[in-house]
């Protein structure tokens, strides 16, 4: 069977990466996503390397990195917006799907009368998501943001990092653009939703999904740890704020990570540790217990982690179902044999390149199989034929 929304046409005038992520999950999930670039130029991440993917002959194209990982199985078309051209096809195209994803400045698209009112006035059923940093009201609505700015705004930086007065102390950023992604899977999400209602209605829906309030949403349990005790959540780098032991601890030759979840594995843990003393002992017996005296139980798993090396560690541990792992790199990741055994990273054919390597989607369905054949796509390689299904003449753009 084709992916479940193969009967849905995807509208994507986004760029960069939080609209563009939520495309490239609907196309994985087998939408057809028409994505709009700008005429000549595309979308910003084409130019947001190096690395660039290399052709055949192992010289650079102009496909970046950036750009190929998040633009998998969508359809590119050049237009130019500011011209009454382009926004005739915009129109015709919002007219035939069923979501539009964007992610302009407030306004913008209104000012080209392509705005969330003017589209569903043509097609009703029409699912329209804008993406922006600060949503379509308020003090800052109107402000541009970034991945970067919102991680700190929205006090993720503040609990992610090493404390002060540590070596390397001080906020950090995650090491992948989180706000983004989690925009763009809040977005998927919600375009799924008002299908989903549109079935009962309809109708089609507007979503204004801002990055600062996913963000804010992000903070999970740190938001909670703070509403409930009414202190501020601190950096504590690689310890759980709730649970212990949680941590990096070193071991003879290296790494590992530790994430003991409750009291029976704690138990099953100390006695790992050939220290089974640690389970009864009223001090750590209990979760609640370890958390208030971490200070004086770190160092005793510290001392005895250390005399072993990894590979013996995680043998150990994993007799007994201790979750626990190596700190591995990128490349690591791709040769660890789970990952391998569920085809995560897949080559599909490219026109420059002979084949493009891609981490293909997570999302596993019995009935409707997933299938990863349409590479990230050159610019307005589907103009033409886009066109051609809407009646009108290339010249037309």
């Amino acid at each position: 069977m084709a992916g479940p929304l193969s009967n849905i046409r995807v509208l994507d005038l986004s760029r960069i990466m939080a609209g563009p992520w939520a495309g490239q999950i609907l196309a994985d999930l087998g939408a057809d996503v028409v994505k709009v670039e700008r005429k000549g130029v595309g979308d910003d991440t084409r130019k947001w390397g190096p690395p660039y993917l290399k052709d055949t002959e192992g010289k650079p194209t102009a496909e970046s990195g950036y750009y190929l990982s998040v633009n998998r199985g969508k359809r590119s078309i050049e237009l130019d917006l500011a011209s009454l051209e382009g926004q005739d096809v915009v129109r015709e195209l919002a007219k035939q799907s069923d979501i539009v994803l964007e992610n302009f400045k407030v306004g913008t698209l209104d000012r080209y009368g392509l705005g969330q009112a003017q589209l569903r006035e043509i097609n009703p059923r029409l699912i329209y998501c804008s993406i922006t940093g600060f949503g379509q009201d308020g003090p800052m609505a109107e402000d541009a943001a970034y991945d970067f700015m919102i991680q700190g705004m929205g006090g993720l930086m503040s609990v992610t990092g090493t404390p002060d007065g540590e070596a390397g102390g001080g906020p950090q950023k995650v090491g992948v653009p989180i706000v983004d992604i989690m925009t763009g899977m809040y977005a998927a999400i919600s375009v799924l939703a008002a299908l989903s209602e549109r079935n009962s209605s309809g109708k089609g829906d507007y979503i204004d999904l801002a990055m600062l309030d996913v963000a804010t949403a992000m903070l999970a349990n740190q938001a909670m740890n703070h509403l409930v005790s009414g202190k501020v959540p601190e950096r504590k780098g690689n310890k759980h704020p709730n649970i212990q032991p949680q941590d990096v601890f070193a071991v003879r030759d290296g790494h590992m990570v530790l994430a003991v979840g409750n009291d029976e594995q704690f138990a099953r843990f100390a006695e790992a540790l050939d220290m089974p003393e640690l389970a009864t002992d009223p001090r750590y017996a209990k979760n609640a217990d370890r958390v208030r005296n971490l200070d004086v139980l770190h160092p005793l798993i510290s001392a005895r982690l250390k005399t072993r090396d990894l590979t013996d560690w995680l043998a150990r541990l994993g007799e007994r179902k201790i979750p626990c792992g190596p700190i591995n790199t990128v490349p690591m990741v791709f040769e660890e044999a789970q990952v391998k055994h569920r085809q995560m990273l897949r080559k599909l054919p490219h026109p420059l390149a002979g084949e493009v390597a891609q981490v293909v989607s997570p999302m596993r369905f019995e009935r409707s199989a997933l299938e990863f054949d349409r590479a990230p796509p050159l610019l307005g390689a589907d103009t033409q034929a886009v066109l051609a299904e809407l009646g009108l003449f290339k010249e037309d753009n």
